[in-house]
């Protein structure tokens, strides 16, 4: 079955449009951020698709709203047996209570978290959050410099986070990339592919034909990192611009 590829921004909603020799349009909503698929059949073209997606808006829209309201995780109360994930990976939390500077270690298959023992869950949770935002400090510019060379381009400002409904995004005047903190729960390479499609709107501002070629001349799995990344399991801190 031949197919090809369109991507499409709907009243800013992101559209994946594969073409198939089919008879019927489909479209499908993806956890875990409310992903939009669409099959067309082969014979439409990318102004009916986006007309057809137009009158599923209020279907669509229900859909985000509902995958977006229960595919968190329950909040984490930071006691030893609760799982977190770290670069992709499961990890048993393990709490030791004991006085001095509270910080984590990962131990084996283990994230170890020392801790005062009077130190309140939301607290507990400020550490992990500052945690992982080191985690992405460390990870995030070996990445960007590769690919400031690769790109021929440079980055002049980065920001870690949290985004109500992106990974990433970028301010094409000021070359202002920033990135989700979620992205260290996340398996490397789904942060590199966020690095490279943030990078790629340097040169494209829209998600069109022209910006997917040129993702894939640079980073020709990125369709199956971006399901990777769109896979993964979300926290349930509360989101904030």
């Amino acid at each position: 079955m031949s197919t090809a590829n369109s991507y499409l921004t709907i009243r800013g909603i992101d559209i994946d449009v594969i073409y198939k020799d089919i008879k019927n349009l489909h479209i499908g909503v993806y956890p875990p951020m409310g992903r939009v698929r669409v099959a067309a059949p082969s014979r439409l073209d990318d102004d009916q698709v986006r007309l057809a997606v137009i009158q599923r808006l209020p279907w669509i829209k229900r859909q985000r709203d509902k995958l977006r309201s229960a595919e968190r995780q329950s909040e984490r109360e930071m006691v030893t047996g609760e799982s977190h994930y770290v670069w992709g990976v499961r990890r048993r939390l393990k709490v030791v209570e004991r006085p001095g500077r509270a910080h984590f270690e990962i131990d084996g298959e283990r994230l170890v978290f020392y801790v005062p023992a009077d130190t309140s869950a939301e607290k507990r949770r400020a550490y992990l959050d500052k945690w992982y935002r080191d985690q992405l400090r460390h990870a995030i510019p070996e990445l960007i410099t590769k690919w400031e060379h690769v790109l021929d381009v440079t980055v002049p400002r980065w920001t870690i986070r949290r985004m109500k409904t992106r990974w990433g995004s970028c301010n094409r005047e000021s070359r202002h990339i920033w990135f989700n903190v979620e992205l260290a729960k996340k398996h490397p390479n789904c942060l590199e592919y966020i690095v490279v499609h943030e990078m790629t709107h340097y040169f494209e501002r829209k998600h069109g034909e022209q910006f997917m070629n040129l993702m894939d001349q640079q980073l020709p799995d990125w369709r199956s990192r971006r399901e990777q990344l769109n896979a993964a399991p979300l926290g349930a801190e509360e989101w904030r611009s």
